[in-house]
């Protein structure tokens, strides 16, 4: 099963713009967008194949930080993961109609 996983990390110092685009040509090759010019904190979102959710997990933390380390990013903490699985079910948001 295909699941998006979205990360972030969090540091000390502000991340620029040409870290941001080098973090995202790592990630490009997991059909991931990056994010974080400007901000304390850097992220991406991963898509992975795998058993289930906590895989998922292991296997997007495992390719987020290659790409930290291919793209010299700082090594700071992962503060935060969401993952989603492709076939999970979203309910309408309030005030949709069908």
């Amino acid at each position: 099963m295909r699941y998006s996983v979205s990360l972030r990390a969090e540091g000390d110092r502000v991340i620029e713009l040409a870290e941001v685009v080098e973090f995202a040509d790592a990630v490009a090759i997991h059909a991931g967008i990056a994010s974080g010019v400007n901000t304390m904190s850097y992220g991406a979102q991963l898509v992975v194949e795998a058993a289930d959710s906590d895989s998922a997990v292991k296997t997007a933390v495992e390719l987020f930080n290659t790409a930290v380390q291919r793209a010299s990013m700082p090594v700071w903490p992962i503060t935060e993961v969401e993952v989603l699985a492709e076939d999970d079910d979203y309910e309408e948001y309030p005030g949709e109609s069908e």
